[in-house]
């Protein structure tokens, strides 16, 4: 391309985007129905990538395909739980917790930024982005007009604007919108024994807390469409999620908004959500296109959710539940059928998308950059092993008349082992059914029943000799993030245990395993049925993203080289796990596995070329 060309495509893009392109303060407002900048009518077209969810060292990377699929600005929810993972604690600077490089990189690569910081996110994350140890204080009521959750939300705000307010759009940085709550509309709707006045006090109150922390916007919020009234705030920009009737998109904007625009929808889904045991969720290309153009022809700003899901990272995924499941947990990966694939990948969907953004935007779409390679492995041998009970040994409990919740014994996530020993014998029916979410039941450290709040099975037969010892290993398998149950979220036994309707008490032992790090595997005996602990090491010539074939496993987690990459569990959809090749180093790497069911297996794990995300089958 000729200088002269350049420069002019250089202004064109200035012009048109409104992009990030010059140090300096700027101006972004919602104006005359319009998404000003810099006193010019500007077009959003967004795309969803949660930076929690992505490696820091991928960030760019992910920043750069987003701008190549014919985008322009780039929407994050913040994770409260994310930075405040226990009282007093915050981290906005490690590895994936610095939000401000973050910001800087999306500035670097031209990007305007939506900041979602709800308090409330949803998102499929667990607990919807509140911190567990809110369950602690009963005084405290979340996502109400209540005093105690609203001063730790404003603690959880002023902390964030701390951090973020000099990126704002009008301090030179690129954040040109900020998100008041999220969705309150739906919540509204779900807790109609709330009266809506003070559903709208605490709305009102979430928006005052964020212009005092410095957050100055300008606003807006998202919900349904047909949600408005619950969610809407006067004043503020109402966006719509879902929306794909254009029509019915300004009529309800304009009822909210002073009959005028702009038209936004907030949450435009190329792909869904997914949980464990059920299929995964598929949108076709063609549908999406067209839906994209439906917006791009009729002036329709949008963000797409998600343009890039990422991965649910340690025990990061959340869980939803219907009438059919107790609790459906959502998946380790997120890859959500999103455009850019979990690993970063440019989809046919992604390539169909950036095609269209090319014949309607009117400033120059960037070239795609290079896929991160991908490696296999020789399969990855585990020769340590020691099995829950050996590990048992090594560990001090706590003792109490009654099994105790994870958020009582001050521990957010990660699994808990309940022992109880008999001096008489008993037998008949086990129920446990504050079961929260998933045990695997053993009788003197032989494996002898299966629970799951999944299928909704609370009970077991069993038989217990005299000064027989009962474990009950309870994983926490995410907090609902979405919905009215959200605000009953204590996980582990929260209720009594019961045999033949009578409630077993006193000393009960609670051996806790938060998995908060990666376990040390100390060499000992380890049988079939008897969760366990192996490791070893494997060997890198050179680096680059790996996908871990689970196949034959049956239900845990995987530590490499101290990052706890997720659960995988044979029932499905998802039977590899994403491993980000900038978490390995050329030379030795260390692995560890939680394995939970323990039937059968042989101590390997093989390495393929692409993920396997669509494949369900039944549980041993």
């Amino acid at each position: 391309m000729g200088k002269s060309n350049w420069l002019l495509s250089s202004l064109l893009g200035i012009l048109f985007t409104g992009t990030v392109t010059a140090q300096g303060s700027h101006s972004f407002e919602i104006k005359d129905g319009q998404f000003i900048y810099d006193n010019k009518p500007v077009q959003i077209h967004s795309g969803e990538m949660h930076y929690a969810r992505i490696p820091a060292p991928y960030w760019r990377h992910r920043l750069q395909m987003i701008k190549a699929m014919g985008l322009n600005t780039v929407a994050t929810y913040v994770f409260w739980n994310y930075h405040n993972p226990s009282p007093g604690v915050w981290d906005f600077t490690t590895g994936s917790h610095n939000i401000r490089e973050f910001l800087r990189i999306a500035k670097e690569e031209g990007m305007f930024v939506i900041l979602r910081p709800g308090p409330y996110a949803c998102a499929e994350w667990e607990f919807g982005g509140y911190p567990w140890w809110l369950l602690k204080d009963t005084n405290l009521v979340i996502r109400s007009y209540n005093q105690p959750f609203l001063d730790s939300c404003k603690t959880y705000i002023n902390k964030l604007a701390a951090q973020v307010k000099d990126q704002l759009v009008s301090n030179g940085g690129p954040i040109i919108m900020v998100q008041v709550e999220n969705e309150f509309g739906s919540y509204v709707a779900q807790r109609k024994d709330i009266p809506l006045a003070e559903h709208r006090r605490y709305n009102e109150a979430i928006h005052q807390l964020l212009i005092r922390s410095g957050l100055t916007g300008p606003f807006f919020t998202s919900d349904g469409s047909w949600l408005f009234d619950g969610g809407s705030i006067p004043g503020v920009l109402p966006a719509a999620n879902g929306e794909d009737n254009v029509e019915n998109l300004k009529k309800e904007v304009n009822k909210y908004h002073n009959n005028q625009g702009p038209y936004m929808v907030a949450e435009y889904y190329p792909g869904w959500l997914h949980h464990w045991t059920e299929p995964f969720p598929n949108i076709p290309t063609k549908q999406v296109t067209e839906q994209i153009k439906k917006y791009l022809t009729n002036d329709v700003n949008f963000n797409v959710y998600m343009v890039h899901g990422g991965t649910n990272f340690a025990f990061t995924s959340g869980a939803n539940y219907d009438k059919d499941h107790d609790i459906q947990p959502d998946l380790t990966s997120y890859d959500y059928d999103a455009p850019i694939t979990e690993a970063g990948w440019a989809s046919a969907k992604y390539l169909a998308v950036r095609e269209l953004m090319k014949q309607y935007v009117k400033y120059p779409v960037s070239d795609i950059p290079a896929q991160i390679p991908v490696i296999t492995l020789p399969p990855i041998q585990l020769n340590r092993s020691m099995d829950v009970f050996d590990w048992k040994k090594t560990l001090k409990p706590v003792v109490a008349d009654t099994p105790l919740t994870f958020e009582t014994l001050n521990q957010g996530h990660g699994y808990v082992l309940y022992s109880k020993r008999f001096n008489q014998p008993m037998q008949g029916t086990l129920q446990i059914k504050g079961l929260r979410d998933y045990a695997v039941v053993y009788v003197n450290g032989k494996k002898v029943a299966l629970l799951d709040r999944v299928k909704k099975q609370y009970t077991a037969t069993i038989a217990i000799p005299a000064n027989g010892i009962l474990d009950i290993l309870v994983e926490n398998m995410g907090r609902i993030n979405y919905g009215s149950e959200i605000v009953h979220n204590n996980k582990g036994i929260i209720s009594p245990v019961l045999i033949n309707d009578q409630v077993v008490t006193g000393n009960w032992n609670m051996y806790q395993l938060p998995f908060n790090r990666q376990p040390v595997v100390n060499a000992g005996k380890q049988k079939n049925g008897k969760a366990a602990l192996y490791s070893g090491t494997f060997t890198i010539t050179k680096p680059g993203d790996v996908f871990l074939d689970m196949h034959s496993w049956g239900k845990g987690i995987v530590f490499v080289n101290g990052h706890n990459l997720g659960r995988y569990w044979q029932v499905g959809p998802q039977q590899t796990l994403y491993l980000p090749g900038c978490w390995l180093k050329t030379g030795t790497n260390n692995i560890v596995v939680f394995e939970q069911l323990n039937e059968g297996i042989k101590p390997e794990i093989p390495t393929v070329m692409k993920p396997v995300l669509t494949e369900l089958k039944s549980e041993n």
